[in-house]
């Protein structure tokens, strides 16, 4: 695929344990697990500079072995090339800002190497291309330049949270909502803005460590700036296109009022949401088709609503794990999906089977993808039944694995 494409499930997925694998884990290889790949991550945003200079490189070789003649008509190739090796120094120094504090960022949980003596190694190119998606969702989520993104996934959300839960019918604090898949927290941020209570529920942890930085260490407005573009060769209209910047981010993320009720949790949602008849609403955005099995999803979000409470969605249904050797994966269509909504017990009260949304695009670049979404939203019945489909099923409650209280991701 062409780089600077828009994303493909391989890159909205993030990198995760083999569903099969993680089932039979014990707690201490899993902890194991969890601790590898933490710092298999770390050593992904710190090989960042490395990984691109080497394809900027391969770049001027090419150039080089042209004729005279033909380097001769390509003046402002090479002084190009110079200034996106200055891109990527800049987008190294945000990616070590992230990282600085990831080792103390979750409250109940330390990963026990002594940073300072770690050596980095080269990362998979699975890894280092989940890193430049994360630099495009930077874009999306906390500058000006992904507005209009935003405002045609998130805002078709946020105005149905407003139509269920209206502030001058009901305290809105006390309005419970759930945001899994929550990415840099944008959304979840947003509706808590607006005065309800919200938690976002991320697994990545090169979103957590993302999100982390921008929610707790970035006070000023715009005051940070990422080069995003930069490892798109190809599919450029001009080379300036290529090292145009982002600011971020476009608010202060931490003028929430002092009585906001927001958090971030690590972890699977799977694992982390069980105890029944929690939430108030479950706000999902580009998410059911991250799951091995949607209808684990959906049972999920049935037991984890409180009876009459909603569940919003909007996104596509480009299932990650769908390519994947050695992973599960059930590719539903959305009428599958739909049906087993119906027939679980949820009740169907809107639904729109077309809308039109980009994810981390580039406004400029000669390749656009389009995503043709579904909108629904469901309910789950005030009376539920007892026996049989439909039911609220019993839940044993389990501790986040990461847990947090505040506008913190932890």
């Amino acid at each position: 695929m062409a780089e600077g494409a828009g994303e493909t499930g391989e890159e909205r997925n993030q990198d995760v344990y083999s569903y099969r694998e993680r089932v039979k884990c014990s707690p201490e290889e899993e902890a194991r697990l969890e601790r590898q790949h933490f710092w298999k991550v770390i050593d992904a945003f710190r090989y960042y500079r490395i990984h691109v200079q080497e394809r900027v490189n391969r770049a001027e070789r090419q150039f080089r072995y042209l004729p005279e003649h033909h380097q001769l008509l390509l003046p402002d190739f090479l002084p190009n090339l110079d200034k996106i090796r200055h891109c990527v120094d800049q987008n190294q120094e945000v990616l070590q800002a992230i990282v600085q504090n990831c080792v103390h960022m979750f409250e109940n949980i330390q990963y026990g190497e002594d940073d300072d003596l770690r050596k980095v190694g080269p990362s998979s190119t699975f890894d280092m291309d989940k890193l430049k998606s994360t630099i495009k969702q930077f874009v999306r989520d906390w500058s000006e330049a992904g507005k209009a993104e935003r405002d045609s996934c998130y805002k078709p959300l946020i105005e149905e949270i407003q139509r269920r839960f209206p502030q001058d019918q009901c305290d809105v604090s006390t309005v419970k909502v759930l945001v899994p898949g929550a990415g840099l927290g944008r959304l979840a941020w947003e509706i808590t803005r607006l005065g309800y209570a919200c938690q976002g529920n991320e697994w990545s942890f090169f979103m957590l460590f993302s999100s982390h930085f921008v929610l707790n260490r970035c006070d000023k407005e715009n005051a940070m700036t990422l080069y995003p573009w930069v490892h798109q060769f190809s599919n450029n209209k001009r080379s300036s296109d290529q090292t145009r910047p982002i600011f971020f981010p476009d608010v202060n993320p931490q003028s929430l009022p002092p009585n906001s009720d927001f958090s971030m949790v690590a972890g699977d949602f799977l694992e982390v949401y069980t105890e029944p008849d929690t939430w108030d609403c479950v706000t999902t955005c580009f998410f059911i088709d991250t799951a091995h099995n949607v209808i684990d999803y959906v049972e999920t979000i049935w037991n984890i609503l409180k009876p009459g409470g909603v569940w919003i969605n909007l996104g596509p249904l480009l299932y990650h794990f769908e390519n994947m050797a050695n992973e599960l994966s059930i590719e539903l269509s959305y009428e599958d999906i739909k049906a087993a909504m119906l027939r679980y017990g949820f009740q169907l009260e809107v639904e729109k089977e077309s809308v039109l949304t980009t994810y981390t695009e580039n406004d400029r670049s000669m390749l656009k993808y389009l995503y043709d979404c579904v909108f629904f939203v469901v309910r789950k019945p005030v009376d539920v039944f007892s026996n049989g489909i439909g039911t609220a099923m019993e839940g044993q409650f389990e501790e986040p694995a990461h847990s947090g209280n505040s506008n913190a991701t932890t």
